[in-house]
């Protein structure tokens, strides 16, 4: 009898130990999943032939409970075929189609308690998307997480494009080097970046995009980071196995979960056309559809603001220059101005005027609240409130003055990173800004974050994001997030968090060494695969030294390059970033930022190499067949050739080309260009020369019987 119980089980782990394997709906992409000699699940990836992750171990680790790793069975496996399409509030297209192979796969682990995780693999043709379930269960309650396990085995020494590891920021320039060849160490020396916590020399963050020898595109990140931590990854440097690493809180715990739970998506998106990575819709696939109802406020717009003038230091945030003022105890009617303060009620009319006259949605205005001069950077509690403007900024007179011209104040919420003292103080914050019509709101995070400890990318954080989404959507508010988690596309479950920073943005380059001119060719494959950014585009007084002879930082493009930005970088909140007074003095170029679309109905990713060159074309949403073009380019000159073939065939179209003029250069001769029109249609091809560091930028309309006698055909 015991020979046969013997015999028995080792028929049942035999079976349990079976591979699984499942292709994408196109067959593309195949996935095997199967345990080790150990119980150990492991999974492996391929591109047809090709290898994209060898097999990898899987698991997670339990604070002073049996860990998640070995010992289990398959004790039951599903598999079905999903093909569904849904409509985005706002987006690159106007429908998106989620077309995925599921294999879900429960293991036990066989003791005295057994415990149950279910492994959950959605294999799309573009890419891999897997998480971790907890169900509810006799013998598994609340747990914590020390560790999570998960492996990426990649087949070989990739060329990688990588930032450093850290829970605290993203605001890295990013480094193109193989992976053995990764030293995240610099980041130690980014003093430009205030606040940094650097994991160690082999770690990097996600999104990660790399390239093979073989020719294979391949990107590591996330999806609907939602109750846990971020996920970097580090490198062995021998096996060139990237290893999950996720944020710890002060006591050195990543999560606190209870069943039933899940964790985010670990998502592998995988090509031979880097443009397939840039198109999919992959990461937005595995989040869950809008979390709200009525989505009628929630609106795409444009933006001028009171911001790039404190950057150059034309003006400041801060009203005096008083320092350690005790906020709750200051009469601030009695301090003394600096004459710099930006937020002043005068200026901002100026700005509303501005926007007015230029059919601008909305302005921003920061520094508009007490308390400035008692923070820049301290790491206290009780610092903003939210609801008390300077004596020089009229709350009312300017309601009701934006209101006369057609536009919208936007507002902004500084949180100094003093996160318990913003939830305390929302709901009075955003029902001020209904009271006195603000629609959207600009929140930051600058500095380490209160509670003292916490991480910004940490468990306790990313659920504070989220719980300003939903509150903010009570209150029919917009989200802008500033320092906050990098995005995993929950912008499809809270449509009203329009986009986040959570990257290098073009501030950089108004006070430190900058962003380098490959760097939004791949931001486009890193960053921007989560969700858009507010990446502050349009600035053309390119060199600082016009507001000070001493400066010497630049903006690391051409002028044409900022206005191709409004299309290769997908939000749908831009700003208009310069200063009003520049764009006066380039009226012909401004028209282009005043023309793009914030919506589109369809995106056509033309062409496209990580850290070399994107071009883009898109065509804007409940418009008469309008597409707006975008090509940048690196440090490097190049060519954009672009067949107009998405063009209806029968129509004639006129093309207005801005371009980088013959001589343009980034740093030489930034803010040469030249603007052309011409009548095209489906059978046209543009060539587009884009300077070094350079761009070109394209609105294409339908002509008119006026326009066609009037201009001459592209060549």
């Amino acid at each position: 009898m015991k020979s046969f119980l013997s015999l028995l089980l080792v028929i049942i782990l035999t079976i349990a130990a079976t591979a699984q394997t499942i292709q994408s709906p196109n067959k593309k992409l195949s996935l095997a999943f199967s345990l080790s000699q150990d119980g150990e699940p492991t999974y492996q990836l391929n591109f047809g032939k090709k290898q994209v992750i060898l097999p990898s171990k899987l698991g997670i680790e339990i604070k002073d409970q049996t860990p998640f790793l070995r010992t289990f069975v398959i004790a039951n496996v599903e598999s079905s075929l999903v093909d569904e399409s849904w409509d985005p509030v706002w987006g690159e297209v106007k429908t998106i189609r989620s077309n995925y192979r599921e294999l879900k796969v429960a293991l036990t682990q066989m003791a005295n308690k057994p415990r149950t995780m279910i492994v959950t693999f959605r294999l799309f043709d573009d890419g891999l998307g897997f998480r971790y379930e907890f169900p509810q269960q006799d013998h598994l309650g609340y747990f914590t997480v020390s560790n999570e396990r998960t492996e990426f085995k990649l087949a070989g020494n990739h060329k990688a494009f990588w930032i450093p590891g850290d829970f605290d920021t993203n605001e890295y320039e990013y480094h193109e080097t193989a992976l053995s060849d990764v030293d995240a160490t610099y980041g130690f020396s980014a003093t430009e970046i205030a606040t940094r916590t650097v994991i160690g020399k082999n770690f990097v963050q996600t999104p990660l995009m790399m390239k093979s020898a073989d020719g294979l595109y391949i990107n590591i990140s996330e999806a609907a980071l939602v109750n846990y931590p971020a996920m970097c990854v580090e490198i062995n440097k021998e096996s060139f196995t990237l290893i999950s690493t996720i944020a710890p809180d002060p006591v050195g715990n990543k999560a606190y979960l209870q069943a039933p739970a899940k964790t985010p998506w670990r998502t592998v998106m995988v090509s031979d056309k880097a443009t397939d990575i840039l198109a999919s819709k992959m990461i937005l696939n595995l989040n869950e559809p809008s979390k709200i109802a009525d989505v009628s406020w929630i609106k795409p717009q444009k933006m001028v603001g009171v911001w790039w003038e404190l950057h150059v230091g034309k003006s400041t945030w801060n009203y005096a220059d008083t320092n350690n003022v005790q906020l709750v105890t200051t009469d601030w009617n009695k301090l003394k101005p600096n004459g710099k303060h930006g937020a002043t009620t005068e200026r901002v009319k100026y700005y509303i005027d501005f926007a007015s006259k230029h059919g601008i949605d909305g302005v921003l205005v920061e520094g508009w609240n007490v308390g400035w001069e008692d923070w820049f950077g301290q790491w206290k509690e009780e610092v903003f409130d939210f609801v008390t403007p300077y004596p020089d900024f009229d709350v009312d007179a300017l309601q009701k003055y934006a209101a006369e011209k057609g536009v919208k104040l936007v507002m902004h919420h500084e949180t100094s990173a003093s996160v318990t003292n913003y939830e305390r103080r929302m709901d009075e914050a955003f029902q001020f800004m209904k009271e006195h019509g603000y629609d959207a709101v600009k929140t930051g995070y600058v500095g380490k974050i209160i509670p003292r400890g916490e991480f910004h990318d940490g468990q306790w954080m990313v659920n504070h994001y989220i719980r300003v989404a939903e509150k903010a959507a009570k209150y029919k508010i917009m989200i802008d997030a500033h320092e906050p988690v990098r995005p995993t596309g929950l912008h499809r479950t809270y449509p009203n968090w329009l986009a986040c920073e959570a990257a290098r943005g073009n501030e950089f380059n108004g006070w430190s060494n900058g962003n380098k001119p490959d760097h939004e060719t791949v931001l486009a494959f890193t960053r921007l695969l989560g969700g858009p950014m507010d990446y502050t585009p349009g600035i053309f007084q390119i060199k600082m030294d016009y507001y000070n002879p001493n400066k010497k930082e630049q903006v690391h493009t051409t002028l044409v390059k900022q206005l191709a930005l409004y299309v290769t970088m997908y939000s749908p909140l831009h700003m208009a970033a310069d200063l009003p007074e520049n764009y006066d003095r380039f009226p012909d170029a401004f028209q282009f930022i005043k023309d793009v679309a914030m919506d589109w109905d369809d995106s056509k990713y033309i062409d496209a190499e990580p850290g070399d060159f994107v071009t883009v074309a898109r065509k804007a949403k409940n418009r008469n067949d309008e597409w707006y073009l975008g090509a940048i380019t690196d440090e490097n000159a190049r060519t954009s050739t672009v067949p107009l073939n998405f063009l209806d065939a029968k129509k004639k179209y006129v093309a207005t080309i801005y371009a980088d003029a013959a001589d343009a250069h980034w740093e030489k001769n930034p803010m040469a260009y030249k603007i052309e029109k011409f009548l095209v249609n489906g059978k046209t091809a543009l060539k587009l020369q884009l300077a070094p560091g350079g761009g070109a930028a394209v609105s294409i309309t339908p002509a008119t019987k006026e326009d066609e006698k009037k201009l001459k055909s592209y060549r």
